[in-house]
């Protein structure tokens, strides 16, 4: 699934790939959106031909700039998009989704959040545990702590898998 959505977004973004600015553009945006994150985002880099460390640093930057701004500020928005219909059904699945997640992350804490976010299995992700981390009123500095560890987790095996074992031997 997260491959097919890869493909989808650079054939949206087939006329700037031609230049390398494009291509870090294209997967910097891939890497801040929810579900793909950092995951599809170093599949389309490795797709690109983008250069390992240069892929990493930007996939890395565009998954976590998101982060801050659920942890500080979904609670909030959440609170204010319960009042109004159009938003009810949303909500009530972010809810339902946190809910069925929240049990791996309560039980570790920190270290649930630096797992939940670290191993690049659907369902999981910075965007996720950032949102259960602020659901379950986290201490917001060592859950951005904790999603930037995952975060780096997650890329050093999404990096071996989308460029292989042998490039990291070299």
């Amino acid at each position: 699934m997260t491959e097919n959505l890869v493909n989808l977004f650079i054939n949206l973004f087939a006329g700037i790939t031609g230049s390398e600015l494009g291509k870090c553009v294209t997967i910097f945006i891939i890497s801040m959106l929810p579900i793909i994150e950092l995951r599809g985002g170093l599949i389309a880099a490795a797709l690109l031909k983008v250069s390992l460390v240069k892929a990493f640093i930007i996939c890395f930057i565009g998954n976590i700039l998101p982060v801050p701004f659920i942890l500080w500020l979904i609670r909030a928005l959440l609170d204010w998009m319960r009042n109004i219909n159009f938003f009810k059904k949303l909500v009530k699945w972010l809810d339902d989704k946190v809910d069925s997640k929240k049990g791996q992350i309560e039980k570790y804490g920190f270290w649930g959040v630096v797992l939940f976010v670290g191993i690049p299995l659907p369902g999981t992700g910075a965007w996720t545990g950032s949102l259960i981390a602020a659901m379950l009123d986290m201490d917001r500095k060592k859950a951005f702590l904790a999603a930037i560890i995952g975060v780096l987790i997650a890329g050093v095996i999404m990096t071996t898998l989308s460029y292989g074992l042998p490039l990291l031997f070299k």
